[in-house]
């Protein structure tokens, strides 16, 4: 009997931190209007470059598990240091409730609904389910599946991150394809058996350079969601807009 080395994706999982939401824009202005006397764009870029070294302390375990909001609280306040920045409780708050208000890309709502039609859209990111569904109201996401870090207390690149959203919908590792415009993310992904998509997003750090090469073993490489649409979709013939 013949296998199926390469069965129909049903799931897309969906980074958000960047690949369907603009967070520097919205937590660099979230931090000029709680601290105009400060650079916010550099504020915000050290806070994120904080984002990825913290989520491994828990994984390794010399951290204990904890939800994003309490880990973004511990490396805001040592950010805000560099700055000589002093906090209240309340400032610290809104600054980390503000990764929940980020703003979609404008290519993201569209292309979410388009790539719903013949596939179930779902949230894969560290964030918790309460942090990803406030993020999902204010952009209007059409996710069907919402996975929060706090399903599997894992943060990616943890196996259980990615293999427990298939767990969760019943299928197998290969019908999940992870989207992302962090080749770290996609290779780890892969590297648990799911297929693979590249999305470009040049101005996630501002208009920093990014590399948005992705990698040949990706499966589909897209320019946004709308192109990856009209490449997983033959339905989708070109732009609404």
């Amino acid at each position: 009997m013949s296998v199926d080395l390469h069965p129909r994706v049903k799931v897309l999982a969906f980074d958000t931190f960047g690949t369907v939401t603009d967070w520097f824009t919205g937590i660099s202005g979230a931090v000029g209007a709680i601290a105009p006397e400060v650079d916010a764009a550099a504020f915000a870029k050290k806070w994120r470059r904080r984002y990825s070294p913290i989520l491994a302390r828990v994984e390794s375990g010399e951290l204990p598990w904890r939800r994003l909001d309490d880990l973004q609280t511990e490396t805001l306040h040592d950010v805000a240091s560099l700055f000589a920045l002093t906090l209240d409780d309340d400032q610290a708050r809104t600054l980390v409730r503000a990764w929940r208000t980020i703003p979609a890309w404008p290519d993201a709502v569209e292309g979410l609904q388009l790539l719903k039609r013949d596939h179930i859209v779902c949230a894969l990111s560290n964030g918790t389910v309460a942090l990803l569904t406030d993020m999902a109201r204010y952009n209007a996401f059409p996710w069907d599946v919402i996975g929060g870090s706090d399903l599997w207390r894992h943060y990616k690149p943890a196996r259980e991150t990615y293999c427990g959203l298939a767990d969760l919908l019943e299928v197998e590792p290969a019908e999940v394809m992870m989207v992302a415009t962090h080749q770290s993310d996609l290779d780890a992904a892969r590297s648990f058996g799911l297929r693979t998509a590249f999305v470009e997003r040049p101005d996630e750090w501002g208009g920093d350079e990014k590399d948005d090469s992705g990698s040949p073993d990706n499966d589909f490489h897209a320019t946004d969601l709308l192109d990856l649409a009209r490449q997983l979709s033959p339905s989708v013939t070109g732009p609404s807009r």
